[in-house]
C-alpha cells in the first residue's frame, strides 16, 4: 500500500517544486504594509525558520500546499476515481471532504501522536516508496507546514470557512520590451476578517499562451515572441487574469502614428494597438466593403448592378446607407434568426411528440424567432419569451389552451403569433436540470458551466455547490402530454375533451396522435400536450415522493443563481422568473456580454472573448473596455440587436482592408486589419446558388429567401443542398457547444467546388446565367439541330440527374434503406461511364465544327462578359492581367458559352470567393 501515492501528480505540477529552493523573501520586500503589520509574509519566510511554531490552516495554507505539490492535480489524487485509494477534490477546493479523506477512514493518511509517521508526511519524502516520486524534502518549509498542521491536531472546521473577500495580484499588466524579459507576480489574499497575507508561493500560476509569456511556480512571467495574452492566479475561491503585452514594434506611446477613430469601437481597438506597437490596416476599398457587409449581414452578394451603382454614389454617407439598407432586409433577419436558433438548439431531431399535427416544430421554433427579429424585438424580450416559456397563459384553461391550439391548426394560424417559445423546453435532451442548467448557461451566457458539475471550476468562481443550487431554477418546467394530476381541472378537461373525439381510446403514442390530426380536421377540438409550469410546493413534493430522481431537489426551496445572494423559491410561481430577472439585471456579466461577443464574431470571426462560449475568469476578453462598452451601449438601446450590428459595421475598425503592413501581418485577435475567413455554410451554398443565377433571380436574394439555405429552419436537410452544408459546416446544433459549427477548411470542400455534378448543373442549368447568356447568342444558332447541340444537351441531363440522383441516394441511406442507396449508386457509377463516352463525342463533333463562333448579343464584347462574370462572383472588376488571359481562353473555347462556363468554375474555384475579406 505504501508504493501508491501516486507518481502521476509530476506531470501537470512539476514546475511547482522549484519553489521550495527559492529564497525566503525578506521584510524590505514587503513594501510598506510589512512593517504596519498589514500583511502577512509568505508561508515560505515564515516556515523557513527550525524553530517555526505557528499553525498553518488547512484551507489557507494545507490545502493549497498540496496543489502545488500537485496532489490534488488531475493525473494524481485529484482525478476522478484518485489514485492508491486516495482521492481529493480537484485543485483542492472542497476543503471538507479534503479534510475528511486525509483523517479519517480506515487508512487515514496522518497521525496526529506521531506527525512524522504520517503518510502524508513521510511517503512524498521517499522516492523510493511514493510512486509519484518525491514531492518535497524533510526539514525544509512544506514539511514543516504539514508537521505543525498534523502536531497540532489536523484541524478544519467545515462550519466556518474562511471567506476571501479579494485576491489582489500586482502588477495589475505587464508590458515587455524584450524576449527572455522577467517579471514577478506578488499576490495578496484579503479575507474577510480583516487580514491580508501574501500566498503567492500557494497560487496555481497558467497561462493562455506559452508562446507569448511562460509562468512557473513562483509566479515568475517570462517573455516569449511578440504578442499578448493572459497569465491566470487561482487561490482559494478566486480567479484573476492578468494582463501581458509584449509590443510588436517601437511604434508605441508617442512614437504611434496618427490614426483616425471615427467612432468609440475605434478608440477602443487602437487604445489597446497603440500598446501594441501595431498599426491597423487602411480603409478597404468600396467593392471590398460592399461585398464584405452585404455577406456579414445579409448573407447575400451584391448584384452586378449594384456594386456598379455603389461605386460611382460620390455620396459621404453611403456606406452608412447601405449598413441600414441591408439591416431593413428579409436575409438580414434570416441570417439573424439561424444564428438565434443556433444558439437555442432548434434541433428537429430532439423534438417529438410536440403536438398532434404532422408540422415541424423547427419550423415553428424557427418562425416564432424570426417574428421577433424582423419586428426588432428587443433581446432581453425575446429571451423571456423562450426563458419563461408556458403553454397556457394566465388564467387559461386547458380546454381554453386546446381550443385556440386547434384553431390555430386548423384554420392556418401562425406559432410565431403566440406567446411564449415552448419548443426550447420540449427537447428530448433538455429534461433533466443538469441537462438543463448546462444548455441555458451556454445559450444566455457563453458561460461553460458543466466543469461545476462535479468540482469546482478550474477558470472561474464557481463551486459545485453553487452548480446544484443553480439547476434548482429549472425543475419547475416539464414538458407533458397531458396535464399533470395535481391539476385536478386541467386533468379532468383533458379526458372531457379526450372522450368527446370518436377514436379507439386504448391508442396510445403515434397511432392516437394520428387520430388526433384527424378529429381536428373535422373540426372538433384534441388534446394537446403542453409545457407545465409547476408551483414550488408541488417541486418540493415530488422532490420527496421520488427521493432517487436525478436533479430534484431534497432540501428546503432555496437556491442562489451562480453564487449570488439566496433565493426564496416560495416568493415566485414559477422558479425560472429570478433567473430572467437576474438575466436582465444591468450589472450581470454575461447575457448582454454574450450576445454582443457572439455577434462581434459574426464580423470577425473571432469573438473579443473567443471562444465565444467560453466567458469566464480564466479566459478574459482581448479588448476589455471594447467588451464593456458593447455590452453597456446594447442594454442602454433597450437590448436592441440592430444597434449592435449597425455599431460595428459602422465602424472603421470594421471597414479595414485585409491587405496587412508590417506590424499586424501576424494579428488575428487585436482587430487591426480584416483577416479573410471561411463564409458560414449556409452563405457559402447560397452565394454559389446566387452567382450562378440569371439575372432576373440574382438580386431578389435580400428579399426572396424562400428557398436560401439561411432560412433552413431546424438540422434535417433534404435535397441538393443536404452535402455541401454537411462538408461546410453546418451547425448539428448536437451539444450546447459554439462548436457545433464548423469553420474549417477541408480537403472535401475543394472537391466539391471542383467536381461536384449539383454545382456544374447550376451553371449549366437553362435558368442559370451561362443558360441566359447562351440563348441571347447572335445571330442565332439552332444548337439543338447541331451534332454539338444534341450532345451538349444530354450532358446537361446528365449532369441534372446525377446530382439529383447523389442527393436521393444520401437521404436513402439516411432513411435507413442501404439497398435502395445502392442501387442508385449504381446507376450513377454507370452515368460517369456515359458521360465519358459523350465527352469523347462531343470531342469528335467539335473538331469538325467551324471554329468561328458568334459573340454573344447580351454584350457589347466579350470584355463585357468578362467583366460580368467578375462582378458576379469576386465584386469587382478584374484586373488587366486577369481579363487577358479571361479573353484567350474564350477565343480558344470551341463555344464562348463553354468558355464562360469555364471561366465562371474557375471564379468559383478561388479563395477570394469562398472568404469573406
Amino acid at each position: 500500500m505504501k508504493a501508491t501515492f501516486a507518481r502521476f501528480c509530476l506531470s501537470l505540477f512539476a514546475p511547482a517544486i522549484a519553489l521550495a529552493t527559492v529564497a525566503p523573501l525578506s521584510a524590505e520586500s514587503l513594501g510598506d504594509e510589512r512593517p504596519s503589520g498589514k500583511v502577512m509574509p509568505t508561508i515560505i519566510e515564515r516556515f523557513t525558520p527550525e524553530d517555526v511554531a505557528e499553525t498553518p490552516d488547512f484551507q489557507k495554507h494545507v490545502s493549497p500546499l498540496m496543489g502545488r505539490l500537485g496532489c490534488n492535480g488531475r493525473s494524481c489524487h485529484g482525478s476522478f476515481q484518485g489514485r492508491g485509494g486516495f482521492m481529493l477534490s480537484l485543485f483542492g477546493y472542497d476543503f471538507k471532504a479534503d479534510h475528511a479523506a486525509i483523517t479519517e477512514g480506515d487508512d487515514p493518511r496522518v497521525d496526529t501522536d506521531s506527525p512524522d509517521e504520517s503518510m502524508l508526511i513521510y511517503k512524498p519524502t521517499d522516492e523510493d516508496m511514493h510512486e509519484g516520486g518525491k514531492r518535497y524534502e524533510l526539514n525544509s518549509w512544506e514539511h514543516r507546514v504539514l508537521h505543525n498542521w498534523i502536531k497540532d491536531g489536523a484541524k478544519f472546521d467545515a462550519s466556518h470557512v474562511a471567506v476571501l473577500e479579494k485576491l489582489q495580484v500586482t502588477p495589475e499588466e505587464i508590458v515587455f520590451r524584450n524576449q527572455d524579459q522577467s517579471e514577478p507576480l506578488r499576490v495578496i489574499a484579503h479575507w474577510a476578517d480583516g487580514t491580508k497575507e501574501d500566498v503567492t508561493p500557494l497560487c496555481r500560476f497558467t497561462t493562455n499562451d506559452d508562446q507569448v509569456a511562460a509562468i512557473n511556480g513562483d509566479g515568475i512571467v517570462t517573455s516569449g515572441e511578440a504578442g499578448d495574452t493572459h497569465v491566470v492566479v487561482a487561490y482559494d475561491k478566486a480567479v484573476v487574469a492578468i494582463p501581458v503585452l509584449h509590443p510588436v514594434s517601437k511604434l508605441i506611446g508617442e512614437n504611434y502614428p496618427a490614426v483616425p477613430t471615427p467612432t468609440k469601437i475605434d478608440e477602443l481597438v487602437v487604445q489597446k494597438l497603440k500598446k501594441m506597437g501595431i498599426v491597423p490596416s487602411d480603409l478597404a476599398s468600396d467593392e471590398q466593403f460592399l461585398r464584405r457587409v452585404s455577406l456579414d449581414i445579409a448573407g447575400t452578394l451584391p448584384s452586378p448592378s449594384e456594386i456598379r451603382a455603389f461605386v460611382a454614389d460620390k455620396d459621404p454617407a453611403k456606406r452608412e446607407k447601405k449598413i441600414d439598407q441591408l439591416l431593413d432586409t428579409p436575409a438580414y433577419v434570416a441570417k439573424m434568426t439561424t444564428l438565434l436558433c443556433d444558439i437555442t438548439g432548434n434541433n428537429d431531431q430532439q423534438l417529438v411528440n410536440v403536438s398532434p399535427m404532422r408540422v415541424g416544430p423547427a419550423q415553428e421554433w424557427y418562425d416564432w424567432i424570426y417574428d421577433r427579429v424582423e419586428k426588432n424585438t428587443p433581446y432581453d424580450e425575446i429571451a423571456a419569451g423562450i426563458v419563461l416559456a408556458r403553454s397556457r397563459l394566465e388564467g387559461e384553461s386547458y380546454r381554453e389552451f386546446c381550443e385556440e391550439m386547434s384553431d390555430m391548426y386548423r384554420d392556418g394560424g401562425s406559432f410565431a403569433d403566440r406567446d411564449y417559445m415552448t419548443h426550447y423546453w420540449a427537447r428530448r435532451e433538455f429534461r433533466e436540470p443538469e441537462e438543463r442548467a448546462i444548455a441555458f448557461a451556454y445559450a444566455f451566457m457563453g458561460v461553460r458551466i458543466q466543469c461545476a458539475q462535479c468540482h469546482k471550476h478550474p477558470f472561474d468562481v464557481w463551486s459545485k455547490n453553487d452548480f446544484d443550487e443553480f439547476k434548482t431554477f429549472f425543475t419547475g418546467a416539464r414538458f407533458a402530454t397531458q396535464p399533470p394530476r395535481f391539476d385536478q381541472d386541467g386533468f379532468a378537461q383533458y379526458e372531457e375533451i379526450l372522450e368527446k373525439l370518436d377514436i379507439d381510446k386504448s391508442l396510445k403514442g403515434n397511432q392516437q396522435r394520428r387520430e388526433f390530426a384527424k378529429e381536428l380536421q373535422k373540426g372538433k377540438t384534441v388534446p394537446f400536450p403542453e409545457l407545465v409550469v409547476m408551483p414550488v410546493s408541488n417541486i418540493s413534493r415530488n422532490a420527496k415522493n421520488n427521493k432517487n430522481r436525478k436533479g430534484l431537489p431534497s432540501r428546503s426551496p432555496e437556491a442562489r443563481v451562480l453564487g449570488e445572494d439566496a433565493i426564496d423559491l416560495r416568493d415566485y410561481e414559477d422558479v425560472r422568473q429570478p433567473v430572467m430577472e437576474w438575466l436582465r439585471g444591468k450589472d450581470n456579466p454575461y447575457f448582454a456580454r454574450a450576445i454582443v461577443n457572439r455577434i462581434w464574431a459574426t464580423y470577425f470571426s473571432v469573438g473579443i472573448v473567443h471562444p465565444t462560449d467560453d466567458l469566464s475568469l480564466g479566459n478574459p476578453p482581448s479588448n476589455e473596455p471594447l467588451l464593456d462598452y458593447l455590452a453597456k451601449g446594447f442594454i442602454e438601446h433597450n437590448y436592441d440587436l440592430k444597434w449592435v450590428h449597425r455599431e460595428i459595421a459602422l465602424s472603421r475598425t470594421y471597414q479595414l482592408s485585409w491587405v496587412p503592413n508590417e506590424t499586424n501581418r501576424l494579428d488575428t485577435r487585436n482587430f487591426s486589419r480584416s483577416v479573410p475567413r471561411r463564409l458560414p455554410a449556409e452563405v457559402a451554398y447560397d452565394i454559389i446558388q446566387q452567382a450562378t443565377a440569371g439575372d432576373d433571380s440574382m438580386g431578389t436574394y435580400l428579399t426572396n429567401i424562400e428557398d436560401r439555405a439561411i432560412s433552413i429552419p431546424g438540422t434535417r436537410i433534404q435535397g441538393n443542398a443536404s452535402y455541401p452544408l454537411q462538408i461546410f459546416g453546418r451547425s448539428e446544433r448536437a451539444s450546447n457547444c459554439d462548436c457545433d459549427r464548423s469553420m474549417e477548411a477541408t480537403l472535401l470542400q475543394t472537391v466539391f467546388l471542383q467536381n461536384d455534378f449539383s454545382l456544374h448543373a447550376s451553371m449549366a442549368s437553362s435558368d442559370s446565367w451561362i443558360g441566359q447568356v447562351e440563348k441571347s447568342m447572335k445571330p442565332p444558332i439552332d444548337k439543338k439541330s447541331t451534332e454539338v447541340g444534341k450532345i451538349q444537351a444530354q450532358i446537361k441531363r446528365l449532369y441534372e440527374q446525377m446530382g439529383n440522383g447523389r442527393a436521393v441516394a444520401e437521404r436513402m441511406a439516411a432513411n435507413g434503406n442501404p439497398e435502395k442507396a445502392k442501387e442508385i449508386r449504381q446507376k450513377l457509377a454507370a452515368g460517369k461511364k456515359r458521360l465519358e463516352v459523350l465527352r469523347a463525342e462531343l470531342e469528335r463533333a467539335q473538331r469538325k465544327q467551324e471554329k468561328e463562333k458568334a459573340a454573344p448579343a447580351a454584350f457589347d464584347s466579350p470584355a463585357e462578359m468578362v467583366t460580368e462574370a467578375y462582378l458576379r462572383t469576386l465584386s469587382r472588376e478584374p484586373s488587366e492581367k486577369e481579363m487577358t488571359i479571361s479573353l484567350a481562353h474564350l477565343r480558344s473555347a470551341d463555344e464562348p458559352v463553354d468558355g464562360l462556363h469555364d471561366l465562371m468554375w474557375a471564379l468559383l474555384n478561388t479563395k477570394e470567393f469562398i472568404v469573406n475579406h
